[in-house]
């Protein structure tokens, strides 16, 4: 009896895996068989993207990579409080092999998890450096495989794997990404679209087009503000420039524009030659429907005042010729879920979701066009058709584009006496200098020792009229400034019977 008080006490045995531990492996196991269906759909488009180099993703490719955000987020704390109990339980077993690879597996599943979080750029912990970014990314796609790795090395030293039950989930996985593939054909943009009666003919006599014959609402090209959340310097430049107050919000083109319409109303019995400004001066109204309305109110009407949005330029696909005219054709882009959302909670989750995975808005927004000098001839060529001046089929208006291109400066210039050092190929490389900015976006386009920058939204060039009437003088300065250097005019006179 004395014997059996004095000898030491058998400690409790402890199953690396009880009941408790066991509910929580069971939702682990759950929701990464979820996350492993979803990533195996949204890894399957960015391969067939990287593959044709052609953009797949669609609205409801959107609402999967939401989905992959939450999935992503229900998971995290089950698998922290489930590795750190398994740890504690199984810390001091004898298979030394299980648990070290098991210490490995939850340190991968960390790196997974955290780089993931990190990707998601919640506001406080922004990832806005592009190649710290690139390692995230490159760690949460690379971490998911090892993990699995780990985890059959952790099996095969443990207790047996239900190989069964592994590859029913993956067939399951592959019938249902199937499934979502086929739902991936869906576009919303197509729902219940109103078209204009004259089908292409509304637009004439302007060349601009719209990709699907039909109207594009007017709320979708007039999101200026929230382009700013995440573009506030690019937007502050956009505010103050030519480009915003393109329309009837310019009081000269005001005048302009509104004498047409009278003038076309008075001969023609409708506005609709008026439309030839409208392609490049008025597309929110134009685009939209409202346009061709004679008593359209162009002083109170939003469209009036929207000018040359962020959208409207960021959303042309294609530049049809160099004819000019707004002879390029612009889609109603399709924007990740809750965009328009007036909920503040749901345009968090918008945020987040663009944050997150960039790439389909970069290829939405910014497009290898917008790089090129021909995209700016769509507005920056004008010549007037028979339907404006009934008296011939073509006459010369103002050419930037053409007069560019036949420079020295372009490089293409045979006949120009002036040749700079090294020929400037983009329109954009000089109206568009870079600036330091923070904005999500801005790049290390002049190299890193530069900083982070992106390109000025203002447009400086040689109009300080706009400026000066908006009583901008800082405005005015920074185009002044633009000029110091760049325009040289030599005046001489001459006289009759001089020598």
């Amino acid at each position: 009896m004395k014997l059996e008080e004095n000898s030491p006490r058998r400690k409790k045995y402890v199953r690396a895996v009880g009941p408790r531990l066991r509910i929580l492996l069971f939702s682990v196991f759950v929701l990464f068989a979820l996350l492993g269906a979803n990533s195996a759909y949204l890894s399957s488009i960015t391969f067939l993207e990287w593959f044709r180099g052609e953009t797949y993703q669609n609205y409801f490719y959107q609402f999967m990579f939401l989905g992959h955000l939450v999935l992503g987020l229900l998971i995290l704390l089950p698998v922290i409080f489930f590795g750190i109990f398994h740890i504690k339980n199984a810390w001091n077993r004898p298979n030394k092999r299980a648990a070290s690879v098991g210490y490995g597996l939850f340190a991968i599943s960390l790196i997974l998890l955290f780089s993931g979080l990190a990707l998601m750029r919640v506001e406080g912990f922004e990832i806005k450096n592009p190649e710290l970014r690139s390692v995230m990314y490159w760690a949460h796609v690379i971490t998911p495989f090892l993990a699995v790795w780990l985890y059959i090395l952790h099996r095969l030293a443990g207790p047996k794997i239900k190989w069964k039950a592994g590859v029913s989930w993956a067939a399951a996985v592959g019938v249902v990404v199937v499934v979502m593939v086929a739902l991936h054909t869906q576009d919303p943009r197509k729902w219940n679209v109103v078209g204009p009666k004259e089908g292409v003919k509304y637009f004439e006599p302007s060349l601009a087009r719209t990709a699907s014959g039909k109207f594009i609402p007017a709320d979708t090209l007039m999101m200026d503000k929230y382009c700013q959340e995440c573009h506030p310097d690019v937007y502050k430049g956009w505010f103050h420039s030519v480009h915003h107050f393109s329309s009837f919000n310019n009081e000269p083109y005001h005048f302009s524009i509104t004498e047409t319409r009278n003038k076309m109303l008075e001969r023609d019995g409708n506005v609709k030659a008026s439309r030839w400004c409208a392609g490049c001066h008025d597309p929110v109204p134009f685009f939209s429907g409202a346009f061709d309305d004679p008593k359209f109110d162009t002083r109170n009407h939003p469209t009036a005042h929207a000018g040359i949005t962020c959208t409207v330029c960021h959303a042309i696909t294609k530049v049809n010729s160099t004819k000019g005219n707004a002879d390029y054709t612009i889609e109603e882009p399709v924007h990740y879920p809750f965009a328009k959302s007036d909920n503040a909670l749901l345009r968090f989750i918008n945020r987040q979701m663009v944050k997150a995975k960039p790439d389909f808005h970069k290829k939405t927004f910014l497009k290898p066009l917008h790089k090129k000098p021909d995209f700016c001839s769509t507005c920056h060529k004008v010549s007037i058709p028979f339907e404006l001046n009934h008296y011939k089929e073509w006459l010369r208006g103002q050419n930037h584009y053409d007069n560019y291109h036949l420079s020295g400066v372009s490089g293409h210039g045979a006949r120009s006496f002036y040749y700079p050092l090294k020929a400037v190929d983009n329109c954009n490389k000089c109206h568009m200098p870079l600036k330091d900015s923070e904005d999500f976006g801005a790049d290390f386009f002049a190299g890193k020792e530069k900083g982070l920058k992106i390109h000025d939204h203002l447009f400086p060039g040689a109009n300080t009229g706009i400026a000066h009437l908006r009583n901008e003088p800082d405005i005015v300065k920074v185009h002044e400034e633009f000029l110091k250097g760049s325009v040289v005019v030599d005046i001489f006179g001459v006289k009759e019977g001089g020598s």
